[in-house]
C-alpha cells in the first residue's frame, strides 16, 4: 500500500490563514500596528531574487508589511552590518531576513553577518543566540529555523506522536539537519543524526520512525532502506537531467521517491512538500514576532525596578544625597516605561530625549489620571512644590507601585548661579543627577537663546537695510538674481499671499507691490521683541544698541531679557507637534509697522530657521528620581509674563506610557493665582487635557505670614514666630489657603491639600491646617514628610490622591475666549485674585483696542503680576480684599496665543547679589565633580 502523501501546499494554505486572522487579531488590540518584515539582499541573484518575490508575496497576502532592502554587489561588509543594525533600531520591523548567499564582490564573514541581526528579530533562526536556546530546549523563546519548523509541522499534520519515536535526521547543516534534531529531541523523540561519515547509513535509516532527510543529493536515500509506515520528511531540492522536461532537467528530493512511498507510511513530494511550508513558517516567525513585540510593548505595561533610599539623619545636603544614589542607565529605564530603542535619543547614560513619533504609536491608547500641583501664596523662600512634586510620584511609583511619570520645568541657569540655587526638587525628593538637571542639561535653553536672538538680529538688520536702500534695490536683494533668473523661496511666497499678492514671478510684480512685499516699515518704538541671556544681569536691562560706525547711526534703546522669559519658550512649552511650532514660530509678533500692522517672524522671513534650531528642543528629555521612578523635564516658561509650566508634549506622552491606571503629575509656578489659573486656562486649553487632581501645598511658616507674621526674608534667620508653635498666628493665614481652595473649585478639579511639614511645626498646628483645609472644602489634607522620608513620607498624599482621582471632576474654564479682553482680565481679577475691578491705565486701553483691530482679541490672558500676594502688591498677605487691579500695558504673545496684562513692574532679567551662588561652584579636576551646587 502507498503512503499517504503530505501536502505541503495544503499545509501551508491552512497555517498562512491563520496568520491572517492572527493580524487581523492584532489590529483590532492597536489599529495602528502592522508586523514588519525586511528581506535583506546583497547582488542580484537570480535564485536569491526569485526566493525573495515568494517571501514579499507571502507576507503581502498575510498582512505583513514586508520591504525588500537592495544592497549593490559593491556593497562592503561595513556596510551590510550598518544596514542591519539600522533595521534592529527600528520598531516597525519585526523580522529581518539576511538573503543567503551574500553576492558581494568584497568578502563576507556570512557567520558575522547573520549573527548581526537582533535575536529578537531573527525570523530566519540563524543567529548563534537562537541556535543556542533551540540546542537547550528553550523553544519559547527563540526562533527555530523555518524548514525545520515546517517539517515539524508536516509531522503534526500526519497524526502521529513524535514522543517516544526513534527519529533518524540525514544531514548536519546549521539550517536544517542541526536545527532538526534539536527540534525532534525537545520534542522527546530519540534522535540519530546522519552524515557523511555515517558507516552504516542504510541500516540506521532502517530504524527510523520518523525520517527527516536534508543531505544535498539527488535520490540518495532507497525505498528499501526506509521502515514500513515511516513518516519521511524530504528536504532536498535537486535538479537531474531529464529529456522530456522543456527545461531538460526536473526536480528531485533527496529521497527515491518511487520506492520510498512504496514502504513509507507518510511522505513528503519534491516539489510540493517542504518547500511551501518554509516560506509559511517564515511568515509564522514574522508573526510571531510581532505579537511578541505587541504583548511586551502594551501601554501601562511596566516592568520597573526602584531605586531603594538609604535614609540619613540629620538630613544631609541635596548634593551629598543626589550623589549618594547611582542612578539606572536612562536607557534601562526608558525600555522599563515602554518606549522603544528608536524613540530614545541617548545624552549620555543619566538623560535622553524623547522623538515625538511615539505619540502616533501610542494615540489610539487611553490616558492616564492627570494631576496638577500647585501652591498657596508663597514666602520668598519657596513651599517646596517641586519637593512635592517629586515626593508624590516616589510614593505612587516606588512605594504604592502604580505607573507615575512627573512632568516639571527645566530650571534657568541664572538663579542657579545667582541667588536661588538649583531647583531639582530637594532632600530625599529630587531629580537626579541635579547638576546635569540644573545646568546644561541637553541644550534646549541654549537653542532658545540662538533662535530667539536670530530675530533679534534679523529685526535690527532689516531696519538698517530698508533706512539705507531704495525700493528697487531692496528687492533686487531680497530676490537675488541667480543663474540669470530671480526666484522667490517658500517664505516669500508666504508673505505674498498674507498682502493678497497672487504672484509667483518675481518680475511680474508692479512698483506698489515691490513695495508692500520689501518694506517691512517697523516703527522702532513698537518693538516688543528683546534679546535675551540664560544669566542674571541687571546691566542689559537697558542698553543702548548699534553705536559702531559701521551702523551709520542707527541706534536704539533695547534691552535683555533673561532666556526663560523668551516667548519662543512659551511656544516650546504649548507645541503640539513640530509642524504646530513651525506655525507658531511663523505667528509671533515682533513689532508694529507705521501703517499699524504687526510684523511677524514669517514676515521678516526667520521662522523657518528658527523651527530648524528648535528642532532638538521640541523632544522632551527624560530623567529621574532619587527612587528611579521616570521624570520628563521639558521647557520652562516664566511663570510670571509667561504661563509657567512644563510641555504640552511631555505631558501627552507620560499619559499615554503610564496607562489608564497610572497617573502623570505636574506642577505648575507660584501660587495657585498664578500658575494654576493660567495651567487650566491656558495650557488645558490648548492640549485638551482634563486634570483629575489638585495638590494645593501649604507650609505651616507661609500661613502664619499670611496671618500677620513679621517679614521673611530670603538669606536671613526666620523670626521666632515661625519656629515656635502660634495657634492663632496660624488659623489667622489659614484664610490664603481658603482663597486658592476656592480658586481651584472654580474649575470643577478635587482638592487635595498636602501640608509640607518643617522640623519647627507642632503635631497641634499640622492638624490645625489639616482640619481647616477640609472645612474650606478640600476632598482631603495630608501632612507630607517627603524631604526627610521620599516617597515614604508621601504615600498618605499619594493615596489621598489616588482617591481623588476617583471622584467626579466637572472642568470648566474660567471665561470664554470670546469675551472683550478687558472682560477677561476683570473675571481673573475678581474671581481669582478678589478685586473689586479693575483700571486699564492709558497704554492698556491702547493695547485692548490695537489687539482687538488685529484680531488678537480671542486670546486667552496670562496675568503678569507678583506671586508674593493674590494682589498687586507683594506686601499684601492673606487675602486682600476692596482693590481696584491696575492693568499698566498689555502685550501680545500671539505665537504662544496668549495676551499678558501687566501688573505693576517686574524686571525681566533678575540682577546677582552681593555674593551670588557662583562663588561656592568649582570643579574637582580630578573627579571632574561639580561642588557647590547646593
Amino acid at each position: 500500500m502507498s503512503a499517504q502523501i503530505i501536502s505541503g501546499k495544503e499545509v501551508s494554505a491552512k497555517v498562512r490563514e491563520g496568520l491572517k486572522k492572527d493580524v487581523e487579531q492584532m489590529k483590532l488590540q492597536d489599529p495602528n500596528f502592522k508586523p514588519g518584515l525586511v528581506v535583506l539582499q546583497v547582488g542580484d541573484r537570480d535564485d536569491s531574487n526569485l526566493y525573495i518575490s515568494m517571501k514579499l508575496k507571502a507576507a503581502a497576502e498575510i498582512g505583513i508589511n514586508a520591504t525588500h532592502m537592495r544592497l549593490p554587489k559593491t556593497a562592503t561588509e561595513e556596510e551590510v552590518l550598518h544596514s542591519i543594525t539600522e533595521v534592529n533600531e527600528n520598531s516597525s520591523i519585526h523580522g529581518l531576513i539576511v538573503q543567503l548567499p551574500l553576492d558581494s564582490f568584497h568578502k563576507m564573514d556570512t557567520e558575522k553577518v547573520t549573527n548581526a541581526v537582533a535575536p529578537e528579530k531573527d525570523v530566519d533562526g540563524l543567529t548563534s543566540i537562537n541556535a543556542g536556546k533551540l540546542s537547550r530546549g528553550d523553544l519559547g523563546d527563540c526562533f527555530i529555523p523555518c524548514t525545520p519548523n515546517g517539517c515539524m509541522e508536516l509531522i503534526r499534520q500526519t497524526g502521529v506522536s513524535v514522543a517516544g519515536k526513534k527519529a533518524v535526521v540525514v544531514g548536519r547543516s546549521k539550517i536544517v539537519g542541526a536545527p532538526m534534531h534539536d527540534l525532534l529531541l525537545w520534542n522527546n523523540a530519540t534522535v540519530t543524526t546522519c552524515h557523511s561519515k555515517t558507516t552504516d547509513l542504510p541500516g540506521e535509516v532502517g530504524r527510523a520512525d520518523i525520517l527527516v532527510v536534508g543531505i544535498g543529493k539527488a535520490e540518495m536515500v532507497k525505498g528499501e532502506w526506509i521502515k514500513k509506515g515511516a513518516v519521511v520528511i524530504d528536504c532536498g531540492i535537486n535538479h537531474v537531467p531529464d529529456e522530456t522536461k522543456a527545461s531538460g532537467k526536473r526536480v528531485v528530493g533527496d529521497v527515491h521517491y518511487a520506492s520510498a512511498k512504496e514502504q513509507a507510511g507518510f511522505i513528503t513530494p519534491v516539489p510540493g512538500g517542504v518547500g511551501p511550508m518554509t516560506v509559511a513558517m517564515l511568515m509564522a516567525n514574522t508573526v510571531l514576532s510581532a505579537k511578541r513585540f505587541l504583548d511586551s510593548h502594551q501601554p501601562g505595561k511596566w516592568n520597573i525596578t526602584y531605586t531603594k533610599l538609604n535614609l540619613q539623619k540629620p538630613v544631609p545636603s541635596d548634593i551629598v544625597i543626589s550623589r549618594s544614589c547611582v542612578p539606572k542607565p536612562i536607557d534601562g529605564l526608558a525600555r522599563e516605561v515602554g518606549l522603544l530603542s528608536d524613540e530614545v535619543e541617548l545624552y549620555g547614560k543619566t538623560k535622553a530625549k524623547v522623538q515625538l513619533s511615539i505619540i502616533k504609536r501610542l494615540q489610539a491608547q487611553p490616558d492616564g489620571k492627570y494631576v496638577v500641583v500647585t501652591g498657596i501664596t508663597p514666602t520668598p523662600l519657596g513651599e517646596g512644590k517641586s519637593t512635592t512634586t517629586i515626593g508624590l510620584v516616589q510614593a505612587l511609583g516606588a512605594q504604592m507601585k502604580l505607573n507615575v511619570f512627573a512632568c516639571v520645568r527645566q530650571p534657568s541657569q541664572g538663579p542657579t548661579f545667582g541667588i536661588k540655587g538649583g531647583a531639582a526638587g530637594g532632600g530625599y525628593s529630587q531629580v537626579i543627577p541635579m547638576e546635569e538637571f540644573n545646568l546644561h542639561l541637553t541644550g534646549d535653553i541654549h537653542a532658545i537663546t540662538a533662535s530667539n536672538n536670530l530675530v533679534s538680529a534679523a529685526i535690527d538688520a532689516r531696519m538698517f537695510h530698508e533706512s539705507t536702500q531704495t525700493d528697487k534695490a531692496l528687492y533686487n536683494r531680497l530676490v537675488p538674481l541667480i543663474g540669470g533668473q530671480r526666484k522667490f523661496c517658500p517664505i516669500q511666497i508666504n508673505r505674498l499671499r498674507k498682502l493678497g499678492i497672487e504672484k509667483t514671478d518675481p518680475s511680474t510684480l508692479t512698483e506698489e507691490e515691490i513695495t508692500r512685499f520689501a518694506r517691512l516699515d517697523i516703527e522702532p518704538s513698537s518693538i516688543t521683541w528683546h534679546r535675551v541671556l540664560d544669566t542674571n544681569d541687571r546691566f542689559l536691562r537697558k542698553i543702548t544698541i548699534g553705536q559702531s560706525p559701521t551702523e551709520k547711526g542707527f541706534t536704539r534703546e533695547a534691552q535683555f531679557d533673561i532666556t526663560v522669559a523668551s516667548e519662543i519658550m512659551a511656544v516650546l512649552a504649548l507645541t503640539s507637534s513640530m509642524e504646530d511650532m513651525r506655525q507658531r514660530l511663523a505667528k509671533m509678533v515682533v513689532a508694529t509697522s507705521r501703517g499699524g500692522a504687526p510684523v511677524t517672524t514669517e514676515d521678516l522671513g526667520v521662522s523657518g530657521a528658527l523651527t530648524v534650531l528648535m528642532k532638538d528642543a521640541i523632544k522632551p528629555n527624560l530623567m529621574q528620581t532619587l527612587e528611579g521612578t521616570p521624570v520628563f523635564v521639558h521647557a520652562g516658561p516664566f511663570a510670571n509674563i509667561a504661563h509657567g509650566n512644563s510641555s504640552i508634549l511631555a505631558d501627552k506622552i507620560a499619559l499615554k506610557l503610564v496607562g489608564p491606571e497610572g497617573f502623570v503629575v505636574t506642577e505648575a509656578g507660584f501660587g495657585a493665582d498664578i500658575g494654576m489659573e493660567k495651567f487650566f486656562n491656558i495650557k488645558c486649553r490648548y492640549s485638551g487635557l482634563r486634570p483629575h487632581v489638585v495638590v494645593l501645598v501649604a507650609t505651616v511658616r507661609a500661613l502664619k505670614m499670611h496671618g500677620g507674621g513679621p517679614t521673611v526674608t530670603a538669606g536671613m534667620p526666620l523670626p521666632k514666630e515661625y519656629i515656635e508653635e502660634n495657634l492663632e498666628l496660624l488659623e489667622k493665614g489659614c484664610s490664603n489657603m481658603r482663597k486658592q481652595i476656592e480658586n481651584a473649585q472654580h474649575f470643577g478639579v478635587p482638592v487635595v491639600v498636602a501640608v509640607n511639614a518643617f522640623k519647627a511645626d507642632t503635631e497641634l498646628e499640622l492638624d490645625l491646617v489639616c482640619s481647616m483645609a477640609k472645612a474650606a472644602g478640600a476632598f482631603d489634607a495630608v501632612r507630607c514628610s517627603h524631604w526627610a522620608e521620599g516617597g515614604a513620607g508621601a504615600v498618605a498624599l499619594g493615596q489621598a490622591v489616588q482617591r481623588a482621582s476617583e471622584a467626579p471632576s466637572k472642568f470648566k474654564f474660567l471665561y470664554d475666549l470670546e469675551l472683550p479682553i478687558a472682560d477677561k482680565i476683570r473675571i481673573i481679577a475678581q474671581k481669582i485674585y478678589g478685586a473689586d475691578d479693575i483700571e486699564l491705565l492709558p497704554e492698556a486701553q491702547h493695547k485692548v483696542e490695537l489687539y482687538t483691530k488685529q484680531g488678537f482679541s480671542n486670546l486667552p490672558i496670562c496675568m503678569a503680576k507678583t506671586h508674593l500676594s493674590l494682589s498687586h502688591e507683594a506686601d499684601k498677605k492673606g487675602v486682600p480684599s476692596g482693590f481696584i487691579l491696575p492693568i499698566r500695558d498689555i502685550r501680545a504673545s500671539v505665537g504662544s496665543g496668549f495676551l499678558f496684562p501687566l501688573v505693576g513692574t517686574m524686571p525681566t532679567i533678575p540682577g546677582l547679589p552681593t555674593r551670588p551662588c557662583f562663588y561656592d561652584i568649582d570643579l574637582d579636576p580630578e573627579t571632574e565633580q561639580v561642588n557647590g551646587l547646593f
